[in-house]
């Protein structure tokens, strides 16, 4: 279970996030989409410890969390960024990219381990020994999922995990993850600018705005139109007009 309470960021005088709570059962998934800007990924980041400049409260299976967080803790939580090519060591192989958390980790039959999550996420064998370059954007992703879940982790942070691919690649990606979820009983916690990805993916969401998570509501309750405040109302429209077809 991932628990927030009251959290606040700034950085200098300017604070993003102010006052921020929510709840994740483990196994569930909670979606926080809002616009740029709107404190979302900062959340997020903080959340992952790469960020240890916040106040509040953050729990993670019912402990508390500081601003330092200790191995056991990245092996049960990981994250997909956003850019897959930004976030894969260019001069790696995908091999020696999936082989690194093993490593840190202590984790023994790599072997087995990567020719398996590359099958879970939909990669041909062949890719293993290829650079990043070498791939699709697609895959790039694919194989930033497999590093992320190659440890076993209880929980995926999801940053924009969509957003930097094409349209058709969008699809696949978002079913892999919703299938992955389903199979491992994982917990997601993911942002997005894109109401129609936050819904796809989680059966919860927070909608932020400068800083605030405005409304709290079931993906159900979204998709019903049942919508109290007016930010939500904006995005959910757009969301509508960016599915009609032109």
């Amino acid at each position: 279970m991932i628990t927030l309470n009251n959290l606040r960021i700034a950085f200098g005088a300017t604070e993003v996030v102010k006052g921020v709570s929510f709840q994740v059962e483990s196994g569930g998934s909670f979606g926080i989409v809002g616009e740029s800007g709107s404190g979302k990924s900062t959340i997020l980041r903080a959340l992952a410890g790469l960020n240890d400049n916040w106040q509040g409260e953050m729990l993670f299976g019912g402990m508390a969390l500081g601003a330092k967080r200790g191995r056991d803790f990245f092996r049960q939580v990981q994250m997909v960024f956003q850019d897959p090519y930004g976030s894969l060591h260019p001069r790696q192989t995908i091999d020696r990219i999936l082989q690194e958390p093993l490593l840190v980790h202590c984790v023994d039959n790599a072997e087995q381990r990567i020719a398996k999550m590359l099958d879970d996420v939909g990669l041909p064998a062949a890719v293993r020994f290829r650079f990043p370059h070498q791939l699709s954007g697609g895959q790039r992703q694919r194989v930033a999922i497999a590093r992320a879940l190659i440890v076993e982790p209880e929980v995926l942070l999801l940053d924009e995990p969509t957003s930097a691919l094409d349209v058709s690649v969008q699809a696949e990606i978002l079913n892999l993850l919703a299938d992955i979820r389903q199979e491992r009983k994982l917990t997601y916690l993911m942002v997005s600018h894109n109401l129609a990805v936050v819904t796809h993916l989680c059966e919860q969401v927070g909608v932020m705005q400068q800083g605030e998570m405005v409304e709290s509501l079931s993906a159900e309750q979204l998709r019903a139109g049942q919508i109290q405040h007016p930010h939500t109302a904006e995005l959910y429209a757009l969301s509508i007009a960016l599915e009609e077809p032109a």
